[in-house]
């Protein structure tokens, strides 16, 4: 399935995530707000089934430095009363839309204890708790 929002989002530093966005937020109101940083090449409202925006958005740069100078200075910046997260948008990975336990390996591991051998082996150690009495 593809999606309508999908944009080519590359190794490309360019391309920036916007969240944190009200649902009465329009492609226009992102252009404007982010327009003093730089040319801006696309901006993308993913929008559910009811025609409603999903809470963010993707906004490519021109340039890179750009993007860079606008995701420095509209990161916790106020948009109709919320806080805005910007980031570099990070590629689609291939698997984003399995679940880890799709993969005959998850659970091959799980049977075999590997799996939970593993995260034990990832955590730092716990710190002996201590009860006090008064």
């Amino acid at each position: 399935l593809a999606r309508s929002y999908k944009m080519v989002v590359e190794q490309s530093k360019n391309v920036l995530y916007v969240g944190g966005l009200v649902e009465s937020v329009a492609e226009e109101t992102l252009h404007a707000a982010f327009i003093p940083f730089g040319d801006i090449s696309q901006v993308n409202l993913p929008k559910d089934s009811e025609k409603k925006n999903r809470g963010f958005a993707f906004i490519e740069f021109d340039d890179e430095n750009d993007a860079e100078e606008a995701c420095f200075n509209m990161n916790g910046a106020e948009l109709f009363g919320r806080f805005l997260r910007v980031s570099v948008a990070k590629p689609e990975s291939q698997d984003s839309a399995k679940p880890v336990w799709s993969a005959d390996s998850w659970f091959q591991n799980l049977q075999q204890g590997d799996l939970v051998e593993n995260q034990q082996e990832k955590r730092p150690p716990l710190a002996p708790t201590t009860t006090s009495t008064k």
